[in-house]
């Protein structure tokens, strides 16, 4: 586990942008597909499977881009 996450840390700075993109993006379909007019079980695994998807996408960009990439985030958003 600890050679994955330090694989995964040289990853670059784009690559997690990138990967947060992806995250928002299943955040944003988990809660978007209950307007779907399909079944209340159809609607509860795709929400379990995107709400998942979105959180191993949320945690991976925060190994990608470490403390430093996310003062990077920090410092473009307040100017």
């Amino acid at each position: 586990m600890i050679r994955l996450k330090g694989r995964i840390a040289r990853l670059s700075f784009r690559t997690g942008l990138v990967v947060l993109g992806v995250c928002v993006l299943c955040y944003a379909l988990s809660f978007a597909q209950m307007l779907l007019p399909i079944s209340v079980t159809a609607k509860g695994v795709l929400w379990t499977l995107l709400f998942g998807m979105a959180k191993a996408c949320q945690y991976s960009a925060l190994v990608i881009l470490g403390k430093e990439g996310i003062n990077r985030i920090r410092a473009r958003l307040k100017s």
